[in-house]
């Protein structure tokens, strides 16, 4: 084990966060990039917004008192992008486009974007490399030294934030080129240490998951010879979602200077650290609760190593700015909150705590917030529903669909009159019998482009909904929603999570009366659309004071009242999206049968008082559901939609004994391209080379809701073509 270097410009700061929210308070970041994707400004006018909003962040941390900067940390669309950027990985027929980076993430007319997925079990997106053997790994260092450059000139030094070597080829699936990619990182060391950078932080999250012999040894070797560099700033490697285990002593036994742990979600390291920096993760960046000082303290004072630094267990990139934003809040909710800037106040107080050696209340104040403890959820119910097949037979009968059923994923496009429209709703300007009109006008509109497209299940839109989760957040009990509390999903995408604070109840139905009002509107059957209940808790800042298996089920018997509601309303095909399945995942195999058992068990609850003639159809997307298909099986919906395009229907590989319906997605909506008939026409036979043919769903990715009309009706022409084509080469 290496020792603590001697040098005093190594000393790491006594508190830091491991990065920061990037969008901007007001979404300003999210403006500037659709603004110059729509051709309305210059690249140059996004590169200042962007500059803006860097020096905004490094200045408020300053004046919050901490004393660890770090730089590189925002992104025009994606931290992992940005790497790829950084060491050369751009595939060759991205290389000329216009915009190469916005090319990768979005795509061009003509050219498909790289796939997108979670970014472990977050609700973030990051763009997945593409790494294959024409790959030349080129260092182009210019973002991170341009923005140590900027915070120097503003008075501020700072640590510049990098995804680290060996996640970022685990993420590409390429870590056979790790001798390669280490040559990029020394050049990108040494250019940053003659920059007169003290510190780097290389992200590693991807050692608290299970990791190989030979994963490991990558890890020894990849440090071993960073750290062994002639010219470099001092080495923190940090970590996050959960524990080292065993990547733990590997890194220990490196040269590397400092070691972040997370203290949230991992417990307290059993190794002796004394010759390292440790970079305690004890204030959650996950959740949005205040930090318990008694446990924190607790926590510090247990780990042996040279210095302890205090931190935040991740980025925050996953909660909003301010509670400063959120006036409407209720005070005794409010009092148990923490946002961004709240979470590094914490963590400044606790540093200074933690120095002097003071106890909790000396800073802040009541040490355990009190919830009251719920009963747990009561027995699941009795009912279950016929096997699939007798299902199947009596759908068959009842719908009449032909082969190869056409149909979306729910969300039509959300246009600026109904966004509108809700804000002058909020405001008072609007009534509601009047903006309830203007959305019965648009269930309208959205079922006449259905019709005359030739869709086979039509949606009503979701014109009601601002997001899939917060719309049903804003009718159950258990729930509060924010005003500004927006977090970033991915590039220009932002959601603002319920805060799930208590225990949760259906006062009156939901969804049934827009469903019914688009069902009286034609004779074609339209689909029910909800979300489902681990989405709505994943998707949500959930109370900590109950297991999360609890709040599930107690969501999964709200939405069961709504599935039977919807039913007797006359809806024949219901949909219950959860798109959220795999992200909750434990990142450790160890953990991962109890979740997916609970996980399964709750929707079956949720659907289980549907009748057999009745279709249920689930929904998942951009979360490698390859990995959990005996799972989604077991969910026993009649129909899955899972996305396809985006991934180069990678799943198609996995759903050979698969045994119920499922819709392959056949185009990718997250990129403003319109697939050809001929490009669906391929995805579709492909689907029918794993699949029979009385089992698949023709369907888009995902959502249409961030689309334009006109892109989601050219699209949609297409695939109905595509699919009216290979009807027409079936035999009869």
């Amino acid at each position: 084990m290496s020792s603590l270097p001697s040098s005093p410009s190594l000393r790491f700061a006594e508190s830091t966060v491991l990065g920061y929210p990037r969008i901007g308070p007001r979404r300003e970041l999210k403006r500037a990039l659709e603004s110059y994707w729509s051709g309305r400004s210059t690249r140059d006018d996004l590169d200042r917004v962007g500059a803006e909003l860097r020096e905004r962040t490094w200045r408020r941390l300053a004046e919050l008192g901490l004393d660890g900067l770090p730089s590189n940390t925002f992104s025009l669309y994606d931290q992992v992008l940005d790497t790829a950027v950084l060491l050369g990985a751009v595939p060759e027929r991205y290389r000329d486009a216009a915009d190469p980076y916005f090319a990768m993430a979005r795509g061009t007319e003509g050219l498909a974007p790289l796939r997108m997925t979670k970014w472990f079990d977050t609700n973030y997106h990051y763009i997945v490399p593409e790494i294959g053997p024409g790959t030349v790994f080129k260092l182009d260092a210019s973002k991170p030294l341009g923005e140590v450059r900027q915070a120097r000139a503003l008075g501020f030094e700072t640590r510049p934030v990098v995804v680290g070597p060996v996640t970022f080829l685990l993420l590409g699936s390429a870590l056979d080129r790790l001798d390669e990619v280490l040559g990029c990182y020394e050049e990108l060391l040494a250019a940053l240490a003659a920059e007169g950078v003290a510190w780097v932080q290389l992200d590693e999250p991807a050692l608290v998951g299970d990791r190989t012999p030979e994963e490991l040894a990558a890890v020894r070797a990849a440090y071993e010879r960073l750290g062994s560099a002639a010219a470099r700033p001092g080495l923190f490697v940090a970590s996050y979602f959960g524990e080292l285990g065993e990547s733990l002593p590997v890194l220990a036994g490196t040269p590397v200077e400092a070691i972040g742990v997370d203290l949230v979600r991992g417990g307290v390291p059993v190794a002796d650290l004394t010759g390292k920096i440790v970079v305690a993760g004890v204030v959650s960046g996950r959740d949005v609760w205040r930090t318990s000082p008694g446990r924190a303290l607790a926590a510090l004072g247990a780990v042996r190593a040279a210095q302890v630094v205090v931190s935040t267990s991740c980025s925050l990139l996953h909660v909003p700015y301010s509670l400063a934003d959120e006036p409407g809040l209720e005070p005794e909710l409010r009092g148990r909150l923490a946002f961004a800037e709240e979470k590094v106040a914490e963590v400044v107080a606790l540093a200074s705590a933690h120095a002097l050696g003071s106890g909790p209340d000396a800073l802040l104040g009541d040490d355990e917030p009190s919830v009251a403890l719920l009963p747990e959820p009561g027995p699941a119910p009795a009912q279950e529903r016929s096997p699939y097949a007798v299902r199947a037979a009596a759908q068959a009968g009842h719908l009449r669909l032909p082969p190869l059923p056409t149909t979306t994923i729910g969300s039509f496009p959300q246009t600026g009159e109904l966004r509108a429209a809700r804000a002058a709703v909020a405001s008072g300007t609007l009534s509601q019998a009047d903006y309830e009109r203007r959305v019965e006008a648009e269930i309208e509109r959205v079922i006449r482009v259905q019709e005359r497209l030739g869709l086979d299940v039509l949606v009503h839109g979701e014109p009601e909904r601002n997001d899939m989760v917060q719309y049903f957040a804003e009718h159950l009990d258990g729930f509060a929603v924010t005003r500004n509390g927006w977090v970033q999903s991915y590039g220009s995408r932002c959601t603002r999570p319920p805060i799930l604070h208590g225990d949760v109840g259906r006062p009156a139905p939901i969804t049934v009366r827009w469903a019914a009002y688009a069902q009286s509107l034609t004779s074609q059957p339209v689909k029910g659309m909800l979300t489902g209940p681990v989405t709505i808790v994943a998707w949500s800042f959930v109370r900590n004071d109950l297991p999360l298996r609890d709040v599930v089920l107690q969501v999964a018997d709200a939405i069961r009242q709504e599935v039977r509601d919807l039913e007797a309303a006359g809806l024949s095909i219901i949909q219950v999206d959860e798109p959220a399945l795999r992200e909750l995942l434990p990142l450790r195999r160890a953990a991962q049968a109890e979740y997916l058992e609970w996980a399964v068990a709750a929707y079956r609850r949720a659907t289980s008082g549907a009748s057999d003639r009745t279709q249920i159809h689930t929904h998942l997307c951009y979360s490698d559901a390859d990995q959990i298909l005996a799972a989604i099986d077991g969910l026993d919906a009649d129909v899955t939609t899972i996305e396809s395009a985006r991934s180069g229907a990678r799943i198609l590989g996995a759903v050979s004994a698969f045994g119920r319906g499922l819709g392959p997605g056949v185009y990718d909506i997250h990129s403003p391209r319109v697939p050809s008939a001929e490009e669906v026409e391929s995805l579709l036979r492909r689907a029918l080379q794993a699949l029979p043919v009385e089992r698949v769903w023709v369907n888009p990715d995902c959502g249409l809701k961030t689309r334009t009309y006109e892109e989601v009706e050219a699209s949609l022409a297409n695939v109905v073509t595509a699919t009216r084509r290979l009807r027409s080469a079936l035999p009869h």
